[in-house]
């Protein structure tokens, strides 16, 4: 029978001596979920000084409910903060499933549709934690990690 020794790493299992074998795994990973773009609301966003009006008109695009979520947090309006962020959050989730979203895999933060919903996401934890609703907000940062690490880095830096 040969020797095997027990690895500290995660995945790892006892190999014979001297060879360092990791676990595989092989369930397949969901595709990352790519939001389409929407051109109109994007540049009506781009170009208006208070996101309120881009919201009423575009009331499915998350990234003026993630504006609004933000304006709310500097001004040090949690409650309002969160109203928006959730309203944004909801509205992404809608579009993530219409995607093919399965509730869970990959929503890039590299691909710009899919920052809105990310942003909303975020804005949710922060204006949680505010009021605290402790859970809430560690259940919406470990979701904006799942989503994207990076979106996770670039949005608390």
């Amino acid at each position: 029978m040969p020797v095997t020794k027990p690895s500290a790493q995660r995945g790892d299992i006892g190999t014979p001596a001297g060879l360092n074998v990791r676990m595989q795994n092989l369930m397949p990973e969901p595709p990352a979920t790519l939001l389409p773009a929407d051109e109109a609301a994007a540049a009506a966003l781009a170009a208006a000084a208070d996101p309120t009006s881009v919201a009423a008109a575009y009331p499915t695009y998350s990234a003026a409910w993630a504006a609004l979520a933000q304006l709310a947090l500097t001004a040090g309006q949690p409650v309002p903060a969160y109203a928006f962020a959730r309203t944004g959050y909801h509205r992404g989730l809608d579009q993530l499933r219409r995607a093919g979203w399965k509730g869970h895999g990959p929503v890039p933060w590299s691909h710009e549709p899919n920052q809105g919903f990310l942003r909303c996401l975020h804005a949710l934890s922060v204006a949680a934690a505010e009021i605290g609703e402790a859970d809430e907000a560690a259940r919406c940062a470990q979701f904006l990690r799942d989503c994207d690490p990076s979106a996770f880095d670039a949005l608390n830096d």
